[in-house]
């Protein structure tokens, strides 16, 4: 069953900032939650063959988009890329060195340094990474909906590990 985490449901009735960013931080959190308290095996159980996809795997990926997005293309820091060029929007792909309590402790120091790269800027702010045209409020929705789809995700691995449900 997985570990109670923290969740904190967004305020209902605030300014728009904070709406877009309570509602992301909910949605890292229940990430962390669907992939806390797994073995190992687990946590790579690939439950809906063909596909490779498993949860540690989309945590990895998550991890590589919290990045990708904030700190590399919004921000513009001198990072490295989350995936290799021949796979440019991957991250999925695991090494024998990734273990799943490593993965989620990397996914939230990543959403931290996501928090402290935007904080400040205003949502009209543009990016700073090369050739990037997007706005930060854009940036915010888009994870929003990055995130939210792979809880979904998520969502049906668990279940089909252990029956555990729910946020």
């Amino acid at each position: 069953m997985p570990v109670p985490i923290e969740r904190i449901p967004p305020d209902e009735a605030v300014e728009e900032r904070s709406t877009l960013n309570q509602r992301l931080d909910f949605l890292r959190a229940t990430v962390a939650r669907k992939a806390s308290g797994l073995t190992e095996e687990q946590a790579r159980n690939t439950a809906l063959a063909p596909s490779e996809l498993c949860i540690a795997g989309v945590v990895k990926h998550l991890t590589g988009v919290e990045r990708f997005w904030f700190s590399i293309d919004f921000a513009g820091f001198d990072l490295p890329r989350p995936w290799p060029e021949d796979d440019p929007h991957g991250c999925f792909p695991l090494s024998e060195d990734d273990t799943i309590d490593g993965l989620v402790d990397a996914y939230l120091a990543e959403c931290e340094r996501s928090r402290q790269a935007i904080d400040g800027a205003a949502l009209d702010a543009m990016a700073q990474g090369p050739e990037m045209t997007f706005n930060l409020r854009y940036a915010l929705v888009h994870m929003i909906e990055e995130t939210a789809r792979h809880c979904g995700h998520l969502d049906l691995l668990r279940e089909h590990l252990d029956g555990s449900t729910g946020q």
